[in-house]
Formats: C-alpha cells, structure tokens, sequence
C-alpha cells in the first residue's frame, strides 16, 4: 500500500480549517480516506475522537508517521512530503509573504467568526442573532479590507487577480476561498472586494477546489 493511501482526513464539510487540508490535498492529488466528526452531534468531545485530538478540534489527519493536528501545519507537513505542486513558492522572502497572507486569513479573520466564539456570543453573553450577525460581518469586512489592500499593492498578485501570489495556487488561496465561502454563507456584503472576489471566482471553477468544496463531501446533507 502507497503511503497515499494511509491518509486518513478527520474532517466536517462545513468546517473551514477542515476545507483549507482538503483543498491542499485535492491541489496534490493525493488519495487520502475521509473520517466525518460531526460538530453538531457533539462526535468531537467524544473520548474516540478526543484520543485522536486531545483539543477535540477538526481537522486532524492521520498518516503513517502519526496525526497532525492544525491545518497550517497539516497543509505545511503535507508541502514537504509530497512537493508537487508547491503550495510555497521556491525563495524565502516569498514564502514569507505567502504565509503571511494565509496567517492574516487563519489567525486574524477566523477565529473572530469561529463557531466558539459566536456560540458564546449568544450563549454565554446574551447577545441576539441580529447583535451575533453584525460581530460576524464587521470582523469579516475589517479582515477582508485589509486583505483586498494587501493584494492591491503586491506586484505578485497572480496576472488578472487569478491567484493571491503568482500564477498558482498557493497556501495563501488555500485559505483565503474557505474564509470567502463562510462569508457569502452569511452574507456578508463582498461587493467592495473585487480582487478577492476575482480569486475565488476563479479558484473556485478549478476541480481541486471543487471537490473539496463543502458540498461535495460525504458528510454534507447536499452531497
């Protein structure tokens, strides 16, 4: 058996961390077995999956040297294993500036919009949905301004906004068209962004991205 094949994705459709190791993986064409956690049945605090990632969080992929947790270590271990396509490009300055762009999208945008934080919002604190919506969208807009800004200014924005840097996919689109899906799936006004915008358009028709879509995975009720 190949060590493709020993790939074992714990992973929700809906989950963006989850999306960003299955485009990767898509991008990589490699084989690789899906293992749903239903979040809303709670299957991430269980003690089955709890022995798989003690923080009870997807994704987590099992390989044949052990499982990785966090899905910019899980896309990054999955860059050095298997290169081709790069998901980094070749100098560092440049993969620098790539991880930056994926880091302002995993560590600045989402965890403001992760389901943990808007769940205590109504929760724990009281807020109304309406209040809980305005939180989501004003993180959202500040986020993708700054991003939209971001790519503007970079020479190395793919030729016509086709990919955040360069003319490939990278670590930086691999994040960026999640954060986009969650956005438009609570749509949050995207009209100011038309770079990123033009991403996703694009990233999106590409067959990668569209069998890691949400949509089409096993676990989602549109499957």
């Amino acid at each position: 058996m190949s060590a493709d094949t020993e790939l074992q994705l714990y992973t929700y459709y809906r989950s963006s961390a989850a999306y960003r190791v299955r485009i990767a993986l898509e991008l990589k064409q490699l084989t690789w077995q899906q293992i749903p956690i239903n979040l809303l049945k709670g299957e991430h605090k269980q003690e089955t999956y709890l022995k798989v990632n003690r923080q009870g969080l997807v994704p987590a992929l099992a390989t044949s040297e052990g499982v990785i947790t966090q899905s910019l270590a899980i896309i990054e271990y999955l860059d050095e294993v298997y290169p081709q396509p790069p998901l980094l490009p070749e100098t560092a300055i440049d993969r620098a500036q790539v991880r930056a762009m994926a880091q302002q999208i995993a560590m600045e945008i989402h965890p403001l919009n992760n389901p943990k934080v808007t769940q205590f919002l109504t929760n724990n604190l009281g807020l109304e949905e309406t209040d809980k919506m305005t939180w989501y969208r004003h993180w959202i807009a500040q986020g993708f301004t700054s991003f939209e800004r971001r790519l503007n200014e970079t020479d190395v924005t793919g030729s016509e906004a086709m990919y955040c840097f360069g003319n490939s996919a990278s670590l930086a689109d691999v994040c960026l068209i999640p954060q986009v899906a969650n956005a438009l799936r609570f749509d949050c006004p995207m009209e100011d962004y038309p770079t990123i915008n033009a991403i996703n358009k694009h990233c999106t028709a590409l067959p990668a991205f569209i069998a890691a879509s949400p949509k089409s995975q096993a676990d989602s009720p549109v499957a």
